[in-house]
């Protein structure tokens, strides 16, 4: 994978987050993830994450049946990787400002967790 690739999805992703289009940052960042899962790259983990963050919040604003319970066991994954944002890591702004947005939409749905 290419790393403007991953920069550019972080990109969409964080945009596609800031307009509430939770579904559409899922699919951006997870077509970016498979190569980086099929090489063992570090930070698939991570990226895999805020891939179950945005898909926590579809299912919230999805409003459907055991939407919360939904929601809290996706995002177990996030909560598992936010801690491997640190500066070494390649993109680390980007990162901690998608793991940021994460984090916002966490307290607009405090009632959740």
């Amino acid at each position: 994978m290419e790393n403007n690739d991953l920069q550019n999805a972080l990109q969409e992703y964080i945009k596609l987050l800031k307009e509430s289009s939770y579904f559409e940052a899922h699919e951006v960042l997870e077509e970016a993830w498979h190569p980086l899962r099929k090489a063992g790259h570090p930070l698939k983990d991570l990226v895999k994450g805020l891939i179950n963050g945005a898909i926590c919040f579809e299912h919230l604003k999805r409003n459907r049946k055991n939407a919360a319970l939904k929601a809290k066991k996706v995002i177990t994954a996030y909560e598992r990787h936010k801690a491997t944002v640190f500066c070494e890591i390649e993109h680390c702004e980007l990162f901690q400002e998608a793991c940021g947005m994460i984090e916002k939409l966490k307290t607009r749905y405090q009632e959740v967790f």
